[in-house]
């Protein structure tokens, strides 16, 4: 190999030992100043427009280029997602609320906070619980495979370029990027290769190398500025799967990081899903022998497209589940085999059933802080009936959103680059705690966990699955990191106890206990009927209760809460007679996570009965360190994540495996709560991707007036194909300007078994009096289940009828 992956991370070790790391990627946040003077990193005014006020931002320098959506927040606030200007020097959003009129600071806020205030905002975290002292579960056996040693074959680098305007995106409004990318190919092996794709996320496009600045305003790059080479910062992982025989393509997307904030409906999604697609259509031509000349010299007679794997970073992350819906929509798609979405975002909230998938979330992520991309795993668990794939949500502690990229890590960039995580004396995720990862180590486990991931699906690779089985596998190419993995296996490998998304009228609840599912958090989903989960959490603190920017009010997550005062608190689940042999499962598994006011020490009794009276019982601490509060002081630490309880049943004795007839699980210290999801038998295996049985539902706009007074706007839903089954999907409005005419709000809607459509209400209140110019509204489609999203977003346009 020209480029082995340890002497990649060698370089990166020497070069970030360097260079300083204390400088941050991030402004702070735009302090106001009376409104319209000068203060801070800018001046702010509110006024007020036809029933509401726009509220305006003007920093002094353009917003810094984040992954995660900008908002304004009002005396520390969220006000919700701001409107960008192109030049990224102004924020505006135009609120009904009339607090916004005597506001007394206007700041920048991310993922539903004001970074510097999140510690002392109201109704946010309580202080951090005492983790009870660590204990021994055993030490975590190693892999048998080593995901990062290189393979046989030595690996060529190469790349392919079309241009800066070569295909134009409907995802931009028609506007235009390149098609440009690296190649790794491996030398001499014979046949069809299996090929992975790679997509990176926002960051700036362009840079200046004289005056060392970047921009992200307009693309083509300015006249004396260069793109910058983000598709170029994944060598570890590419040249570890090109010597083993995968052809890697690493795809650039600075046309589209350059305008999708103020130019696309779901902050590039679509965009990115169209430049992924696009190189797949091109690979599959030259791989014919047709198409650009270059390419068909790299690629022809070399690609096996039935055996495609998609990974993406940051915003690339919602961009390549995007594209593996796009595929599935085809009438002849490509075969997506395995998606990886690194550190992403998840702005509405799509599902991706049927795919075998791993979600790698950063614990000290500084820009996507609310691992918001723990809900590709969370919506996608039962999104689809006799699912066959496999997947993965791995929480890699003390690494940050940009290292896992040599082009975003400073040292070894060649353009502007820094730590996301800004705070740099923070006690665990500072630049110099402890726990915190260096950019090579955190490069190295990168490496290790991407291309293990495509080993383990496309290449069958076995001995990696302890890796994301939740087993507590490790390697010794990740080095010290900690790395906790949850999983669940394919729908014909596990056997679903209770899902505890609702609670079973069998489920009995005795003694000192009480046991209530929620879902979400901070009362935002009320036409669920469920209470909010993480009363007392920052949103940047929940990852899978965090709401998201196109799905406010659509409920996240249901998971039981049980809390007990003494021992005798117990959950009983009872199976039915006809699953009560569980012989040819491997383990019985659930996530759990303390409650964030539980305090001291903390643990639960599982304990497994036959039907004969016998019974085993485990204590939680004894298996796993679910229950061990995760490190942290201050919002957006520390974590509450559902970890993996894993009781292995060649571990049971004294009772029949044939003849299980409930589990119970009972408070095992003197008082506590906690959080349950997903109990289950289960066998791990890596399963099967089979995306192209469900049908896609979209969702079609309307235009309605107003009217005189309330009303109602009917919109539909509508399938690709009829389905034997139900499909549920959630619509989310969002109402936006000074008097809007609807509100955001959240439904359920279900397209009957065999129907191809449904129609539901969006309540309109008319004005008898008063005319305006047509209103817009965004309504989306999200988390369906026994469906995939097709067309997600679309638009409610209200015309004034009162108008002359």
């Amino acid at each position: 190999m020209r480029s082995p992956v340890r002497a990649w991370i060698k370089a990166l070790a020497a070069a970030v030992t360097a260079a300083t790391l204390s400088t941050p990627l991030l402004a702070g946040p735009a302090h106001a100043a009376p409104p319209g003077s000068t203060g801070g990193d800018g001046t702010w005014t509110v006024e007020p427009v036809g029933g509401g006020h726009r509220v305006t931002l003007h920093l002094n320098k353009p917003l810094p280029v984040r992954d995660a959506v900008p908002e304004l927040a009002a005396d520390g606030r969220s006000l919700g997602p701001a409107e960008e200007s192109p030049d990224g020097m102004t924020l505006t959003v135009v609120t009904p609320d009339p607090v916004v009129a005597t506001a007394s600071s206007v700041d920048v806020s991310w993922n539903g906070e004001v970074p510097e205030a999140a510690a002392t905002a109201v109704g946010k975290a309580a202080p951090t619980p005492a983790a009870p002292p660590a204990k021994s579960h055993g030490k975590p056996a190693p892999a048998p495979v080593d995901p990062a040693a290189p393979g046989p074959y030595a690996v060529t680098h190469d790349d392919y370029d079309l241009g800066d305007t070569a295909i134009t995106l409907e995802g931009l409004g028609g506007r235009q990027a390149e098609i440009r990318a690296k190649v790794y190919l491996p030398e001499g092996a014979r046949g069809k290769r299996p090929l992975v794709v790679f997509l990176h996320g926002r960051h700036s496009a362009c840079y200046n190398p004289t005056a060392w600045t970047t921009s992200n305003t307009q693309w083509p790059c300015p006249a004396g500025q260069r793109p910058i080479a983000s598709y170029q910062g994944y060598d570890g992982p590419a040249d570890v799967l090109a010597s083993q025989g995968y052809v890697v393509v690493s795809v650039s997307a600075n046309g589209v990081n350059a305008a999708d904030n103020p130019y696309s409906e779901d902050r590039g999604a679509l965009a990115r899903g169209e430049v992924v697609m696009r190189h797949l259509d091109l690979l599959a031509d030259a791989a014919k022998g047709v198409g650009d000349a270059k390419l068909v010299s790299l690629f022809k007679g070399r690609l096996d497209m039935s055996d495609v794997g998609l990974m993406g970073h940051s915003r690339g992350g919602e961009g390549v589940v995007k594209a593996a819906l796009m595929n599935a929509g085809r009438a002849r798609p490509y075969g997506i085999r395995a998606v990886l979405p690194l550190a992403p975002t998840d702005f509405a909230r799509a599902t991706l059933p049927g795919t075998p998938m791993a979600v790698i979330l950063p614990y000290c992520d500084g820009d996507v802080s609310n691992q918001q991309g723990q809900h590709f795993y969370d919506d996608s668990r039962y999104a689809a009936d006799g699912d066959p794939a496999f997947r993965s949500s791995l929480m890699v502690m003390g690494a940050d959103h940009n290292f896992f990229n040599t082009e975003w890590t400073p040292g070894v960039a060649h353009a502007p680059a820094s730590d996301d995580w800004s705070n740099r004396n923070d006690p665990v995720c500072g630049g110099t705690a402890p726990s915190r990862l260096t950019a090579a180590e955190q490069y190295a486990v990168g490496t290790a966990y991407i291309a293990g991931f495509f080993r383990l699906v496309q290449g069958g690779e076995q001995g990696l699955l302890p890796l994301f089985d939740g087993s507590g596998g490790t390697t010794a190419s990740a080095g010290r990191a900690v790395v906790h993995a949850v999983a669940q296996a394919p729908a014909g490998k596990r056997l679903d106890v209770a899902s505890f998304t609702s609670l079973a009228p069998s489920t009995r609840v005795s003694g000192a206990a009480t046991a209530v599912v929620c879902a979400g958090m901070l009362d935002r989903s009320p036409q669920s009927g469920l209470p909010p989960c993480a009363s007392t959490l920052t949103t940047s603190q929940a990852p899978s209760w965090t709401p998201a920017t196109y799905a406010n009010n659509v409920a996240s997550t249901p998971v039981l809460r049980f809390s007990w005062s003494d021992p005798t608190g117990m959950v009983t689940v009872p199976l039915d007679k006809q699953v009560q042999n569980v012989s040819r499962y491997d383990a019985l598994t659930f996530r759990a996570a303390r409650d964030e006011t539980a305090t001291g020490d903390l643990d639960l009794a599982v304990e497994i009965v036959d039907k004969r009276g016998a019974s085993q019982t485990v204590r939680v601490s004894e298996v796993s360190d679910a229950l061990t509060a995760f490190p942290g002081t201050a919002s957006p630490l520390p974590k509450t994540w559902l970890r993996t309880v894993r009781v292995p049943l060649s571990a049971l004795t004294g009772i029949k495996p044939q003849q299980i007839s409930e589990i119970r699980i009972s408070g095992a210290s003197r008082k506590g709560a906690v959080y349950l999801a997903d109990l289950a038998f289960t066998t791990m295996a890596a399963g099967a991707a089979r995306t192209d049985r469900l049908p896609q539902v979209s969702v079609e706009g309307a235009t309605v007036d107003e009217g005189d007074g309330p009303g109602t706007a009917t919109m539909t839903v509508r399938l690709s194909d009829k389905s034997a089954t139900p499909v549920t999907v959630q619509i989310q409005t969002i109402a936006t300007g000074a008097a809007p005419v609807i509100a955001s709000a959240a439904q359920e809607v279900v397209i009957p078994a065999r129907s191809l459509e449904a129609s539901f209400q969006v309540p309109v209140n008319g004005d008898p009096a008063v005319a305006s110019a047509p209103q817009s509204y965004q309504v989306v489609a999200s988390v369906p289940v026994n469906a995939t999203i097709g067309g997600g977003f679309t638009r409610l346009v209200v015309t004034d009828d009162d108008a002359s």
